[in-house]
């Protein structure tokens, strides 16, 4: 294994996610077994897959009818992620990839032809605990304000990272955020991601995607790409842990409706009467947080602030065990 110049510690190209072959894949999935799907999602299916040395790791296969292109969304996946360069604890880690073409007899115009089909696999570490979605929502036991706050300075300061180095995820949600067995939240899924020039903070495009009910009114109505975009997303991630009110948005741009239930109902009264116990402390980081992702749902994208500034205003919070 190469080494870095100090000659104790890996260097980023020996650490840089592997081309794995299909074969070594679809064993380790139980040939894509019905069994050992994780979830499935707009871009694919995402199925556990179980190394040889008992290694648990998550494979996603890519669709055929992505909302954009398959092969854009694997290159998506790979170079943004790649251009990550080092591991960051609150984005999930890339592991493996594979494009392969193999031959297939399919029917063509009503005959039998052997044609090369590719398949596209990402590979990313496993981990157990799901996505935020299912735990805000999904399970009986509702996670305890610390936990729920300490995944939103992990949410913050994994985008944090992200916009340093000119990614814009552009599909930030509760089922794209995934959580280890510590309940470190791990920003996952790039395929609608894209990476900025070094001078550039904006881009348009007139083909837009994503999931209707978290996308900044900027970028649905104008195609309009920035970090922004991503700020305005966040805000809704942030208020739906902090309230544990689902955002159900789905046929609804923007999450519209949401954002003025928050805004007109969660005074510091309605706080104190669903949290009677809570102490000084949380109470603030509680109307904090609200606060902080009602300004990151400002329709007029110039008045959300910076991530940096709310990983700032953040950090400044007391917080149990960070």
């Amino acid at each position: 294994m190469a080494t870095g110049a100090s000659g104790g510690q890996p260097s980023v190209l020996s650490t840089l996610p592997k081309d794995l072959p299909l074969d070594f894949l679809k064993t380790i999935t139980d040939q894509f077994s019905p069994e050992r799907i994780l979830g499935t999602g707009a871009f694919g299916t995402v199925y556990m897959g179980i190394a040889p040395d008992g290694q648990k790791i998550a494979v996603k296969k890519l669709a055929e009818n992505t909302p954009i292109a398959r092969d854009k969304v694997f290159t998506n996946e790979v170079q943004n992620i790649m251009a990550l360069q080092l591991h960051h604890e609150n984005v999930v880690k890339l592991v493996g990839y594979c494009h392969e073409a193999q031959k297939k007899v399919v029917q063509n115009n009503g005959r039998y032809i052997v044609a090369d089909i590719v398949e596209s696999l990402l590979c990313y570490e496993y981990l157990p605990q799901g996505n935020l979605q299912k735990n805000l929502f999904e399970v009986s036991c509702v996670m305890d304000w610390d936990t729920r706050f300490r995944i939103i300075k992990g949410i913050c300061q994994g985008l944090a990272f992200l916009h340093s180095i000119n990614i814009a995820h552009m599909d930030l949600k509760p089922e794209n955020i995934l959580l280890d067995d510590k309940m470190t939240p791990k920003i996952a899924d790039f395929g609608l991601s894209r990476l900025f020039g070094q001078e550039q903070t904006r881009m348009r495009t007139q083909n837009v995607v994503g999931s209707y009910g978290y996308i900044a009114p900027e970028y649905l109505y104008r195609g309009e790409i920035s970090t922004k975009s991503d700020i305005y997303s966040l805000g809704l991630l942030i208020l739906e842990t902090t309230t544990v009110e689902k955002n159900c948005s789905n046929n609804e741009p923007s999450a519209t409706q949401f954002i003025k239930s928050v805004h007109d109902n969660w005074t510091d009264e309605h706080i104190v009467s669903q949290w009677p116990h809570l102490d000084g402390d949380r109470f603030q980081q509680i109307k904090v947080c609200i606060k902080i992702g009602l300004e990151c749902v400002e329709i007029d994208r110039q008045k959300r602030p910076s991530i940096e500034e709310i990983v700032d205003r953040l950090n400044g919070l007391w917080s149990t065990g960070s």
